[in-house]
């Protein structure tokens, strides 16, 4: 349980990492920045990894998070980053994060009042 903890605080920082990153940019602005966007890849990437490690348990628990998501834009970001699509990450960090990050946070908050 703790290891999922820590997967799930890595996933809070990740996604509100994402979002500060696209607060206020727009998708030209993050096309010409190289650093904005390497930065918002590095942080879904992060946030996928974390998601596919998460224990079959915490995802059976708490099945109305969608868990597969961020997974497989991790994976389409690892194995297809020469054509991402930009504005895809852009709505998805602005517009989905948000609500997936507080899910996040209930998630959390349920499993530490589990310990």
């Amino acid at each position: 349980m703790q290891r999922d903890v820590l997967l799930l605080a890595e996933m809070i920082d990740a996604a509100e990492q994402a979002q500060r990153l696209v607060e206020g940019v727009t998708v030209d602005q993050l096309e010409a920045d190289r650093q904005r966007r390497d930065a918002l890849l590095w942080n879904f990437t992060v946030l996928g990894e974390a998601a596919g490690q998460l224990s079959d348990e915490v995802k059976a628990r708490f099945p109305e998070i969608a868990w597969r998501q961020p997974v497989r834009l991790r994976n389409r970001i690892i194995h297809g980053y020469w054509s991402i699509d930009l504005q895809v990450l852009h709505t998805t960090a602005g517009k989905q994060l948000p609500a997936f990050t507080e899910n996040l946070r209930t998630t959390l908050t349920t499993l530490q009042g589990a310990d």
